[in-house]
C-alpha cells in the first residue's frame, strides 16, 4: 500500500514538472520582471521584403518572418515596439547607435557579428544574377567581373562581394526595386539579389525585360539579430527561438509557402479527376485512331486519283508535244518546199500564183499554232491581261463569216449568220480581241469536224448577256470526252489530231478568255449529229452617256449627275457602269479612276462630280487614304465605299477616313438605288 503511494506521489511530481515546461516558463523570475521593466525595447521592420516582410494589400505588416517574430513575443509573453524604416542605411546607423534593440530580418555577416548576435535562421534562398533579356543565357557571374553590378547600399551582399571579388565595379542604390530598373534602363549590367525576392519583383513591378541567368555560390539566410551589449535580451531571444518546435515553424511555412497537408495521391478527388483523364484520353485516342484511319482513306484515294490524272496529263502532253512537230513541219514543208519550186524559170503566171498562196497559208497556219501555244503558255501563267473597247457586235460577226468563209467553201459547208440583235443594240463594251478569238476559235473548231452540212451563226440578247451560238453538223463529242474538252492538249483521241490535224488548244483558249471577260460557254453535243456551243457574255452597251478618260487634256462634258467610280478591276467597273446607265430616272455622265491617286485627281479638277464611288483595295492608293484627301478638299461630296471586304471592322475604318456610306461586293441594284437616291438629292439640295 506504501508502494502504490510513492509511486503516485512521483507521477504527480513529473505532471507537475511537465506542466511547468510550459511556453509561460521559459523564463526566469529575474528574466520576467525584466521585461516588465522594459517599455521602450524596439525592433526594426524593414517591410520591403517580401515574402519575408512587406505591407500587404490592407496596409499592415506582413511576411513570413513577422509570423516568426509573432510565435516569439507569444512564447515570452511581451510586444516589442515596431520601429518601421524605409532606408536600410538609417536602419543600420541605428542599430550602431543602439536606437533599436532587435532586427526582424538581417544577414549574417563577420562585420555585422561584431556587434550583433543572430538567432533563427529559419531557411534560406539561393542570390542570382539578374540581367536583361537581350544578354546570353549561357553566360555565368565570372562574365561579369568587368561589368557593373548593381546591389543594395549596405545589404550583405555588398560585404560578399567585397570579401570575394575586391576589384568588382559596383553601383550602389537605395534599394532593390531601383537596381533592377537601373539594370532594365541599362545604367547597370546586372544584379544579385535573393532569388524568392528577385521573382516577386520582377513579376510585381513588371520587370519584362529582365532575366534571371544563374545562381552564385552564396545564400541569403534572414535571421533575427540582437545587439551584442543587452546581454538579459540576448537571453531571452535566445530561449525562445530555441523553445520553437519543428511542428510550429512547418506550420507558418505551410501558411506561406504550401497548401497541401495530406499528399495529393492520398486524396479520392485525384483518382476520381486522373480516372476521368484517363478513361477521356483513352476515348479520345480510340476517336482520334479511327479519324486518322478515314482521313488515310480519303486521302490515299485522292492520290490515286491525282495519280492517275497526272499519269493522264502526263500522256495528253506527250502526244501533244509530238503533235507539235507534226504541226510545225506541215505548213514549214509547205512554206520551204513551194519556195525552192518558185525559183523555177519555167513556172506559168498560174503556178506562181498558186505556189505563192500556198506559201501564205502555210505560213498563217503555222503562226495560228505557234500564237496557239504562246497564248495557253500566258493564260497558265496568269499574265493575260483584258482590255475594254467599244465592239460593233453586227460588224464582228460579219467580219468573222468573212474570214472563214472560204475555209468552209473548202469543206463545201455553208456559213451563215442569224443576228437578232437590233440595230440601235449592236455597240456594246467588251475586250475585242478576245472575243474574236473566242468566237474564231469556236468557228475553226465547228469547220474542223465537219464533213456536210452547215455551220450557223447565231446571235441575240437574253437578260443582261449577249448570246452568240455556234451550230454544226459535224462529227459530235463523245459523252466520255464532253468534260475534258476545255482542258489544254486533250483532243478527244491521237486519232482526230490525225485526222483533222491541229493542237488541241482552241477550246482551252476559248474557255480562258471566256472566263477573263466575265463570260460563260457552254454545249450540247450528240456522236455524229453535230454540237451547238453557245457563248454568253456581260451586255454592256454604250449610250449617249460615254465613259470620261482619267487624262486631264480632256474636256469634260456637264451633266445631270456626274459620278467618279474609283476601281481599278475592269469587270467591277464596267458592272457599276452598266447598273448606273440604265437606271431609267438618272442620266449620268460616269468618269474613270483606275487608283486612289487618279479620284483624288479628278475631284481636284472637276466640281461637277455629284458621287463618289469609291473601291477600297487599289494600287498606287488606296481606298482609305483617296477618301481622306477627297473629304478634305471636299467635306460635303458624298462617298460610298463598295469592297469586297465587308466585316465590321472594314465597315468602321470605311467610315473612320471619311466614307458616307459603304457598299459590300458583289453590289446589290436593289441597295444601290436607295444610296444613290439619298446622296445625289442631299448633294444638289446643299
Amino acid at each position: 500500500m506504501q508502494n502504490k503511494i510513492s509511486y503516485i506521489f512521483i507521477f504527480i511530481c513529473l505532471f507537475i514538472g511537465v506542466l511547468s515546461c510550459s511556453n509561460d516558463d521559459i523564463l526566469n523570475t529575474s528574466e520576467k520582471n525584466w521585461l516588465q521593466q522594459q517599455d521602450t525595447l524596439y525592433v526594426a521592420v524593414y517591410p520591403y521584403y517580401p515574402p519575408y516582410q512587406f505591407i500587404n494589400k490592407k496596409d499592415s505588416i506582413d511576411g513570413i518572418l513577422v509570423d516568426h517574430f509573432r510565435l516569439i513575443e507569444n512564447k515570452i509573453n511581451y510586444t516589442f515596439h515596431k520601429k518601421y524604416y524605409t532606408n536600410w542605411t538609417q536602419l543600420l546607423k541605428d542599430i550602431e547607435n543602439k536606437k533599436i534593440d532587435v532586427v526582424l530580418e538581417m544577414q549574417k555577416t563577420a562585420e555585422r557579428k561584431k556587434h550583433l548576435n543572430f538567432y533563427t535562421e529559419f531557411f534560406k534562398t539561393p542570390f542570382v544574377l539578374v540581367a536583361r533579356k537581350e544578354v546570353d543565357s549561357g553566360l555565368k557571374f565570372k562574365d561579369f567581373q568587368n561589368k557593373k553590378i548593381a546591389v543594395p547600399k549596405g545589404y550583405s551582399i555588398d560585404d560578399y562581394l567585397k570579401e570575394n571579388y575586391p576589384n568588382l565595379e559596383i553601383n550602389y542604390y537605395p534599394d532593390d526595386i531601383t537596381c533592377l530598373r537601373k539594370v532594365q534602363s541599362g545604367e547597370s549590367d546586372a544584379y544579385i539579389g535573393g532569388q524568392a525576392f528577385v521573382n516577386y519583383l520582377i513579376k510585381s513591378e513588371g520587370l519584362t525585360q529582365l532575366k534571371v541567368l544563374s545562381k552564385i555560390n552564396h545564400s541569403y539566410i534572414p535571421s533575427v539579430a540582437v545587439h551584442k551589449e543587452n546581454k538579459i535580451l540576448n537571453r531571452i531571444i535566445a530561449k525562445a527561438a530555441n523553445s520553437i518546435t519543428i511542428k510550429e515553424k512547418q506550420v507558418i511555412i505551410d501558411n506561406w509557402l504550401f497548401n497541401v497537408v495530406k499528399p495529393f495521391y492520398k486524396k479520392p478527388k485525384f483518382w476520381i479527376i486522373s480516372s476521368i483523364i484517363f478513361f477521356s484520353a483513352l476515348a479520345g485516342i480510340i476517336l482520334i485512331y479511327f479519324y486518322l484511319k478515314f482521313i488515310i482513306k480519303q486521302k490515299t484515294k485522292e492520290l490515286r486519283i491525282a495519280k492517275d490524272n497526272a499519269e493522264e496529263s502526263n500522256r495528253i502532253k506527250t502526244n501533244f508535244i509530238q503533235n507539235i512537230s507534226h504541226e510545225i513541219r506541215t505548213p514549214m514543208n509547205g512554206i520551204m518546199g513551194f519556195s525552192e519550186l518558185l525559183k523555177s524559170g519555167s513556172l506559168t503566171p498560174e503556178e506562181r500564183k498558186e505556189y505563192t498562196e500556198i506559201i501564205i497559208d502555210s505560213g498563217k497556219d503555222l503562226i495560228t499554232s505557234m500564237d496557239n501555244i504562246l497564248e495557253i503558255s500566258i493564260l497558265e501563267t496568269k499574265q493575260s491581261k483584258i482590255r475594254f473597247t467599244e465592239i460593233n457586235l453586227r460588224e464582228l460577226l460579219q467580219e468573222l463569216v468573212s474570214e472563214y468563209n472560204d475555209k468552209a467553201t473548202e469543206k463545201k459547208l455553208v456559213l451563215h449568220l442569224e443576228n437578232e440583235i437590233p440595230e440601235e443594240k449592236n455597240i456594246i463594251v467588251s475586250d475585242k480581241s478576245k472575243l474574236h478569238k473566242i468566237l474564231g476559235n469556236l468557228v475553226d473548231n465547228s469547220i474542223k469536224f465537219s464533213n456536210t452540212g452547215s455551220i450557223t451563226i447565231f446571235s441575240y440578247i437574253v437578260e443582261d448577256s449577249v448570246a452568240i451560238s455556234i451550230k454544226d453538223t459535224g462529227i459530235g463529242i463523245k459523252q466520255k470526252d464532253q468534260n475534258i474538252i476545255f482542258k489544254s492538249f486533250s483532243q478527244s483521241e491521237k486519232e482526230i489530231s490525225k485526222n483533222f490535224g491541229g493542237l488541241g488548244l482552241g477550246l482551252a483558249i476559248a474557255k480562258e478568255y471566256t472566263d477573263l471577260i466575265g463570260g460563260k460557254i457552254s454545249f450540247v453535243s450528240k456522236e455524229n449529229e453535230g454540237s451547238t456551243f453557245v457563248l454568253k457574255i456581260p451586255y454592256t452597251p454604250m449610250h449617249n452617256n460615254a465613259e470620261l478618260s482619267t487624262n486631264k487634256n480632256e474636256e469634260i462634258l456637264p451633266e445631270k449627275h456626274v459620278v467618279l467610280i474609283a476601281e481599278d478591276g475592269e469587270i467591277n467597273f464596267l458592272f457599276l457602269k452598266t447598273v448606273l446607265t440604265k437606271m431609267i430616272d438618272f442620266e449620268f455622265v460616269i468618269y474613270r479612276a483606275k487608283n486612289g491617286k487618279e479620284a483624288v485627281e479628278i475631284c481636284e479638277e472637276n466640281g461637277k462630280i455629284d458621287l463618289v464611288l469609291m473601291d477600297i483595295k487599289m494600287p498606287v492608293m488606296d481606298g482609305y487614304d483617296a477618301t481622306k484627301r477627297i473629304k478634305k478638299m471636299r467635306p460635303d461630296l458624298p462617298v460610298i465605299a463598295q469592297t469586297a471586304y465587308s466585316t465590321e471592322e472594314d465597315i468602321e475604318r470605311a467610315l473612320a477616313a471619311g466614307c458616307d456610306d459603304f457598299l459590300a461586293k458583289p453590289v446589290d441594284r436593289k441597295i444601290l438605288r436607295p444610296i444613290l437616291d439619298k446622296y445625289i438629292s442631299i448633294f444638289r439640295n446643299k
